[in-house]
């Protein structure tokens, strides 16, 4: 029977047809008692409240990103190496960090030139000589003879990781392209050309190509935190930037004095495992042994008293394990005048040994080091 037969009965039985229907087994199904109807009620105000938190989200991220965008972009500089002919033999990204022309890069970028040519947004070509190179940072400082120029500012501190992060550069060519994600990683350290490791790097998810390499990664202020510098072929979003200190350290000593100086002890050494008594006799936390085998002459290590065969333990009251880390332990030149190394002399015969501390008097290292 259609409910529409309701309206040509009489009143007293369509109440007795309404009663029924009711009651009526099939018609209950059919209707979702009250305790569904909220539910369902409830669940579309979630829906709704969802979309638009995803909504506002959304909004914000891409606010963000723009912001960056419209203030630090035209700060970024494609960067050009002429070769021997004439023509470009390489290609990179840079980006303004002072007003008066100063850029920063990679030092693989620039390679040995001693002037490139920087391509800004705005649609002019300027010449741009090399003030300063370190590859041991993989960092290049440029000027153009150009001043009023627009500046990304260094960030030193404060990155956390799944923070957002931009990127822009050059990536294979396309000027001025942006990408985002968010910090994957930090503390990370990768070799550099000259085989040095480089400490503190930046791991992020942003999208970054051949060409992106000497540009910004940037926080969501607009503040550089990195210098985009490698990826790794063939793997998926996994970029690695040189942190904002080390940028500022290297670009403080290249304008200061043309090089990044450092000082450096003037040994050879090799790494051998620590055994297990000797790590308990000395309280020794690292797993192998920096074995001292040559003494450069008239070194810091040879003024020190450094002998071949001895066993270093700490550099000024850091233990060490390897060549790496007497290199993170040295202090800088002009910081301190000296600092100690603390060592094992194996006694003549094999047997035992005595334990020396020595002041070394901190030296430059030399441009083209053999030893550490």
């Amino acid at each position: 029977m259609s409910l529409s037969i309701l309206s040509q009965l009489p009143r007293a039985g369509r109440s007795l047809l309404s009663t029924a229907l009711i009651r009526s087994p099939m018609l209950r199904t059919a209707m979702p008692p009250p305790r569904v109807l909220a539910a369902a009620l409830s669940s579309s105000r979630h829906l709704c409240t969802s979309a638009s938190s995803d909504l506002a989200a959304l909004d914000a991220y891409s606010q963000a990103v723009v912001g960056v965008v419209e203030d630090i972009g035209d700060a970024v500089v494609a960067i050009n190496v002429p070769g021997p002919n004439g023509q470009p033999q390489g290609a990179g990204s840079g980006f303004f960090i002072s007003p008066d022309g100063f850029l920063l890069t990679n030092a693989h970028v620039v390679g040995d030139a001693m002037g490139v040519q920087v391509e800004l947004t705005d649609g002019r070509s300027l010449a741009a000589a090399v003030r300063g190179r370190d590859v041991a940072t993989d960092l290049a400082l440029l000027r153009v003879d150009q001043s009023g120029m627009p500046f990304a500012q260094l960030s030193t501190g404060g990155l956390r990781v799944g923070q957002l992060v931009v990127a822009i550069g050059n990536p294979l060519g396309f000027q001025s392209t942006v990408s985002a994600g968010v910090v994957s990683a930090l503390g990370r350290s990768m070799r550099a050309k000259d085989g040095r490791l480089i400490e503190g790097i930046v791991q992020s998810d942003v999208a970054l190509n051949p060409g992106n390499s000497g540009g910004p990664l940037m926080d969501s202020s607009g503040k550089v935190v990195g210098v985009n510098t490698a990826i790794i072929g063939g793997a998926q979003n996994i970029s690695f930037s040189v942190p904002a200190a080390t940028a500022e350290w290297a670009v403080r000593e290249l304008m200061e004095h043309g090089r990044v100086r450092r000082s450096f002890l003037g040994l050879g050494a090799q790494v051998r495992p620590a055994p297990r008594a000797f790590q308990r006799q000395f309280q020794f936390e690292k797993k192998t042994l920096v074995e001292v085998f040559n003494i450069s002459p008239g070194s810091p290590a040879a003024r020190g008293g450094v002998l071949p065969g001895d066993l270093l333990i700490e550099v000024d009251g850091k233990q060490i394990g390897s060549t790496d880390e007497i290199h993170q332990a040295l202090p800088r030149p002009g910081e301190t005048c000296s600092f100690a190394l603390k060592l094992l002399r194996p006694n003549p015969g094999g047997a035992g040994g005595s334990i020396h501390t020595l002041r070394i008097e901190a030296a430059e290292r030399p441009t083209m080091p053999q030893l550490a």
